[in-house]
C-alpha cells in the first residue's frame, strides 16, 4: 500500500504541474458534506492511505502532510508511516492550520486547487480570502481523482424507498409546511438542502447509498411555492415516483444541480433542529429498537464469557448476527469498534486481518457498536473485563463509569447547550488530571444517520441547545495509549423534568438497555447514590428485557444486579415483583 501511495503522490505532482498548480487539497467531504462518505468522493482516504472519518490532506510539488484530530492520532501515526505525508495534530497549539502551512510553505504568485463541489462556499470564501493574504491563489473547478483514479467507484444508485409514516409519525407534507412556515417566519425565500439525512427525513424516504446510513445521495431545492428534488432518474421505481409526484415535488437530474446557481439561498435550513425533536411514534420506536438491540447485546455478553479463541473480528462477526436475527433489522449504524487491550486507546480503531487480536483471559475488550431498525437507530459502548486487570485498569474504569453516571444523573434548565454540561462526565476524572479528546455526546436518528446534530455535548462550544424529546449519546472515556481504552456510553432521551420558578428544567432518561460490566469498579470510590442508580438502572434493564428471554438467559441477566454493595435488596424487590 506504501508504494501506492508514493506512486498516486507522483502522479498528482504531474498533474499539478500540467495544470500550472502548486498545491491541492482533499477533504473528507462530499457534495452533501456527511459525515460518511460514498466511496466515490472518498479521495482524502484514496491520496493518502488515511481511512479515518475526519481528516484534510494536503499535497505540495514537494511536500505533503495529513491533519486529523486526537480521535486518530495513533492510528493515523501507523498509516502515514513510509507514505510521504507527515501527520499535523489538528487542534494542538503548536500544529499550524492549513492554511498557515501552506502561506508559510509557498510563495506568493503560486496556486492551490480544490474540487469546489465537495467544500461548502463558506469555506471557499474563507480558503480565497487566507490564502489571498499571502498573494496565492485559489482554483476551484479541478478533480484530479476524475484523472487519476483509473479505478475510482461510481456515483452509487441503489433504489430509494418510502419510509411509513407508521415509523416516521409526520407525514411529508407537514413536514415540508412546517419549513416553508419557518422560512416566511426569517423572511427567506427559499434554501438549498444537500445533508443527505435532511432530504430523507423531509420527504420521508431512505436508501442505501452511503455506508450505515439509510441514505440517497440528492439535493433539494425549496422555495415558498416549489420543492425540486435532484436525483437520478433510475433510483426511483414507479411507487416512489408517484408518491413524489404526489408531494408536488418535481423531480430532476442530479448532475443539473450546481451549488453556485443556488448562492443566493445562503439561509441555515431550519431543518436540523425540526429533526432533531422526536415526535411520540420516532421515540416509540426508539424504545422498541432498544428492547431487540438490548436482546442481541445480552446474548452476545453471555454467549463471550464462555468463548473461547475468540478474535476481535469474529466477535464482531458474531454480535451482528445476533443483531441481524432481530425484527426489523436494515444493517449496521456503523462499523462496529472490537478493540482488544492496546487497541482500545485507538479511539475509532476497526479491526482488519492484519491487526486482529486474539481474546486473553485477563485486560479489557471495548465495544462500540449499534444497528438500525426500521423504527430506530441504536449506539451503545460496553467495555468488558475478560479476566484479571491491573489497578489503572480499574481506577480508570472506575473514573469513566462515574462520570457517566454523573451527566445520566443530572438536571438541567431547557435550552442551555451541551457544552455547559459536559464538563459534569469530566470532573472526575479531572481530579486525576486525567481527560478524553473527543466529544461526550451526540444526537441519535430516528432510522437515519447515527451522528446527528446540530446539538452535542462536548467541551467546545456548541450552541445548539438541548430540548425536551431530543436524543443525545452519553459516552466519557479514558485511553492510555500502548494499554487500554474505557468507554462506558448510552443513547439517552432528553425528557422534562419540571418547572420552577426559575423556568422548565430536563434530565436524561436511558434508552439503551444492556447491562454494564461492575466487576472493575472500585467500589470504594462509588457513592451510595452512583450505586443506587447503577441498580436501578440494571433493573430498569431486566423488567424491560426479560419478557423476551429464556430462563437461562433471565438467569444471566439477573447478576449484574447482585454485583454492587446495594444489589441483594434492589433483585430481592425484582422477584417479589
Amino acid at each position: 500500500m506504501t508504494t501506492e501511495i508514493i506512486a498516486r503522490v507522483e502522479s498528482l505532482r504531474e498533474y499539478l504541474r500540467e495544470n500550472d498548480l502548486h498545491a491541492f487539497i482533499f477533504p473528507s467531504t462530499d457534495p452533501h458534506q456527511g459525515e460518511y462518505v460514498p466511496e466515490h468522493w472518498q479521495t482524502r482516504q484514496w491520496i493518502s492511505g488515511f481511512d479515518g472519518s475526519a481528516g484534510t490532506a494536503v499535497v505540495t510539488l514537494d511536500d505533503a502532510a495529513l491533519w486529523t484530530d486526537s480521535r486518530y492520532f495513533i492510528a493515523a501515526e501507523q498509516q502515514l508511516e513510509g507514505t510521504p505525508f507527515r501527520l499535523m495534530k489538528d487542534g494542538l497549539p503548536d500544529t499550524p492550520t492549513i492554511t498557515e502551512w501552506l502561506t508559510h510553505t509557498m510563495k506568493g504568485g503560486t496556486t492551490v486547487g480544490i474540487d469546489g463541489n465537495v467544500f461548502t462556499l463558506s469555506d471557499i470564501k474563507a480558503l480565497a480570502e487566507e490564502l489571498g493574504k499571502a498573494g496565492i491563489g485559489l482554483r476551484t473547478d479541478l478533480d484530479p481523482a476524475e484523472k487519476l483514479w483509473t479505478d475510482r467507484p461510481p456515483i452509487p444508485k441503489h433504489k430509494v424507498e418510502i419510509h411509513p409514516l407508521k415509523y416516521a409519525g409526520e407525514t411529508a407534507e407537514s413536514k415540508i409546511a412546517r419549513v416553508r412556515q419557518a422560512l416566511r417566519e426569517q423572511h427567506i425565500d427559499g434554501i438549498a438542502v444537500s445533508a443527505l439525512d435532511d432530504i430523507a427525513w423531509l420527504l420521508n424516504l431512505r436508501g442505501k447509498d452511503v455506508h450505515c446510513n439509510p441514505v440517497f445521495v440528492s439535493h433539494i431545492v425549496l422555495t415558498l411555492d416549489r420543492l425540486t428534488l435532484y436525483i437520478d432518474s433510475e433510483k426511483l421505481d414507479g411507487q416512489t415516483a408517484e408518491y413524489l409526484r404526489g408531494l408536488g415535488v418535481e423531480v430532476k437530474p442530479y448532475s443539473e444541480f450546481k451549488p453556485s446557481d443556488w448562492s443566493h439561498l445562503p439561509a441555515a435550513s431550519p431543518i436540523p433542529a425540526m429533526k432533531s425533536i422526536k415526535n411520540d411514534t420516532e421515540i416509540e420506536g426508539f424504545r422498541k429498537a432498544m428492547k431487540r438491540d438490548g436482546v442481541a447485546m445480552v446474548r452476545f455478553l453471555r454467549w463471550l464469557e464462555t468463548a473461547a479463541g475468540e478474535t476481535e473480528m469474529s466477535i464482531d462477526r458474531k454480535l451482528t448476527t445476533l443483531r441481524a436475527e432481530q425484527p426489523l433489522y436494515r444493517g449496521l449504524s456503523f462499523d462496529t469498534i472490537a478493540a482488544y487491550g492496546p487497541h482500545a486507546a485507538i479511539v475509532h480503531y476497526e479491526a482488519s486481518p492484519e491487526t486482529d487480536a486474539r481474546l486473553e483471559p485477563h485486560g479489557l475488550l471495548l465495544l462500540d457498536s449499534g444497528a438500525q431498525y426500521q423504527d430506530g437507530t441504536t449506539d451503545i459502548t460496553r467495555t468488558i473485563a475478560l479476566g484479571p486487570l491491573s489497578e489503572e485498569e480499574r481506577l480508570d474504569y472506575t473514573l469513566v463509569l462515574k462520570g457517566h453516571i454523573r451527566l445520566a444523573t443530572a438536571r438541567f434548565p431547557d435550552g442551555i447547550s451541551g457544552t455547559q454540561i459536559d464538563a459534569l462526565a469530566r470532573s472526575p476524572m479531572w481530579q486525576y488530571g486525567i481527560n478524553y479528546g473527543h466529544g461526550t455526546g451526540h444526537g441519535v436518528g430516528s432510522y437515519l444517520c447515527v451522528h446527528e446534530g446540530p446539538h452535542q455535548i462536548r467541551h467546545t462550544w456548541k450552541p445548539a441547545p438541548l430540548h425536551a424529546n431530543m436524543t443525545v449519546t452519553n459516552e466519557p472515556g479514558i485511553y492510555r495509549e500502548g494499554k487500554h481504552g474505557v468507554r462506558i456510553e448510552n443513547t439517552m432521551l432528553v425528557v422534562a423534568d419540571g418547572q420552577t420558578e426559575f423556568g422548565k428544567f430536563l434530565r436524561l432518561e436511558p434508552l439503551t438497555l444492556c447491562p454494564i460490566d461492575l466487576t472493575p469498579v472500585l467500589w470504594d470510590m462509588m457513592t451510595p447514590e452512583e450505586m443506587t442508580y447503577l441498580n436501578n438502572y440494571h433493573k430498569k434493564v431486566y423488567d424491560e428485557l426479560s419478557p423476551y428471554l429464556t430462563e437461562e438467559e433471565k438467569k444471566w441477566l439477573a447478576s449484574p444486579l447482585l454485583a454492587s454493595p446495594l444489589g441483594e435488596c434492589l433483585m430481592t424487590e425484582t422477584h417479589n415483583n
